[in-house]
């Protein structure tokens, strides 16, 4: 869920008057960055300004609807209240394209959907918060659940402006304002892979697991095993640094694919599994360390298959940290989403996910990493280690060759080395606000969701944590 209330009036110089239920449809995109899909989006008013705004994936269970609504309404206004007031009105909107099969597109998927509107308007009713409008988008049309003329919301609906032709189009091009793919192709870029490479990526985990073992029992320093894991990390970044991204995210994502032995990718996946070496891989947060890191997060998060899913929530929450570094906060919510239907408990996600909710600025958690990593490279005399490792001639030539280095959590690891201490800075922000009540903040998972299947047996070795957990 996006639960990030954005102060009013953050669009800056650009302003354009919608009047129209049309007129919203086609806003929709341009007020969240990307095209939502399977979503319910409310959007707060201030005297015909856009304020906070709160989105969900559509639960599939119709019985989950009411607490939804209640929640979403719940979270939208005292959201708004904590930063800007409470808003005078609301605007929903439903999005969703897929159908029953057999059924007709857009007319059966808003009647479907009528029961969650009117949910929606009850609930916001009951907080003084009208709702004045409530918008169906499907199949490129879109209805209104508040107006009741046919000959201006007939019952096939009114299409929606095609890209690039209406005028909110082209003031969000003048202001520079870029829409992003769609959710579901946003989740797509994080979520396992479906595809031929599953079973070899599931082996080469399964064998890195059971590299754990011996590496336990033989008393392996902790400290050894996150160095063998971050310097394999920076040299996978090199690589994909040397190859510029492609302009289709689907075919970028696919290259880094390719640059990315499966060996490596289980290796990897192991040893963030440790808190401590995943917070020093947070360090590649900014400069041109950040866009590497965040192609291999991405990547790593796409590894994460079959048995191996709970192994995410690492990837995906240093996917979604170096994002929000970036300014991307709709990939950044999308991937601490992801993180945490994979493990609900992650704290690290858990405290980035609160920070955004009531926004929270990063540089502090960046600031907090800036110095423990130039203390560290100051008492070891070096500077940028992880990533100026040389690369050894034909490298990218031999990934296949690459040495697995899994690594795991040993009993009586050293202390938190960085985001322990942003995590306080953090936590003390949040305080400081007077919004660390039970639950401020907290972005609902999916109702209905099924929970990531958990490994079983030796599998699960890689799952262990540092003291702190997570």
């Amino acid at each position: 869920m996006t639960n990030h209330i954005e102060p009013v009036g953050t669009t800056g110089a650009a302003k354009i008057t919608l009047r129209t239920a049309g007129e919203l449809a086609e806003a929709l995109p341009y007020l969240l960055g990307f095209r939502p899909d399977d979503s319910v989006v409310l959007v707060a008013l201030y005297k015909g300004r856009f304020g906070g705004r709160v989105r969900l994936g559509i639960p599939e269970r119709p019985e989950d609807w009411p607490s939804v609504a209640q929640q979403l309404a719940r979270c939208l206004v005292v959201g708004c209240e904590r930063r800007d007031g409470r808003p005078d009105s609301v605007v929903a909107f439903l999005c969703q394209d897929a159908v029953p099969p057999g059924e007709a597109p857009g007319p059966a998927v808003m009647e479907r959907l009528r029961p969650l509107a009117q949910l929606l308007r009850t609930e916001c009713g009951a907080l003084d918060v009208p709702v004045t409008e409530a918008l169906c988008l499907s199949d490129g049309r879109y209805w209104s659940y508040c107006c009741p003329r046919p000959q201006c919301c007939p019952p096939e609906g009114n299409a929606i402006a095609v890209d690039g032709t209406s005028v909110m189009a082209a003031t969000a091009a003048y202001a520079g304002i870029h829409v992003r793919e769609s959710m579901g192709e946003l989740k797509a870029r994080l979520a396992p892979l479906e595809t031929a490479l599953v079973a070899d990526q599931t082996r080469a985990l399964d064998a890195a697991a059971m590299d754990l073992v011996p590496r336990i029992l033989a008393g392996a320093p902790r400290e050894e095993v996150e160095e063998q894991t971050l310097d394999l990390a920076g040299r996978v970044m090199r690589r994909l640094a040397d190859v510029p991204p492609a302009e289709d995210a689907l075919d970028a994502d696919l290259k880094d694919d390719e640059l990315l032995a499966h060996d490596e990718a289980a290796a990897l996946i192991l040893g963030l599994q440790d808190r401590l070496t995943r917070d020093r891989a947070a360090e590649w947060m900014e400069g041109e360390e950040a866009p590497a890191a965040l192609r291999l997060w991405r990547a790593l998060a796409r590894r994460c298959v079959g048995p191996y899913g709970e192994h995410a929530a690492a990837p995906l929450t240093l996917a979604g940290w170096v994002a929000w570094s970036l300014g991307d906060t709709v990939e950044t919510d999308q991937a601490l989403e992801m993180a945490l239907t994979v493990d609900p408990h992650y704290k690290f996600a858990r405290l980035l996910n609160e920070a955004r909710a009531e926004g929270i600025d990063p540089e502090p958690v960046r600031s907090s990493l800036r110095t423990v990593r130039a203390d560290r490279e100051a008492e070891s005399g070096t500077q940028g280690a992880v990533l100026e490792v040389a690369t050894p001639p034909g490298d990218v030539e031999r990934a296949d060759a690459v040495t697995r280095v899994p690594a795991v959590a040993m009993p009586g690891g050293a202390a938190d080395p960085g985001i322990s201490r942003a995590a306080r800075g953090l936590e003390a922000a949040l305080r400081r606000r007077g919004e660390r009540r039970s639950g401020a903040g907290s972005r609902p998972s999916r109702a209905g969701a099924r929970a990531t299947r958990r490994p079983s047996g030796h599998r699960r070795i890689g799952r262990q944590r540092g003291r702190g957990d997570g």
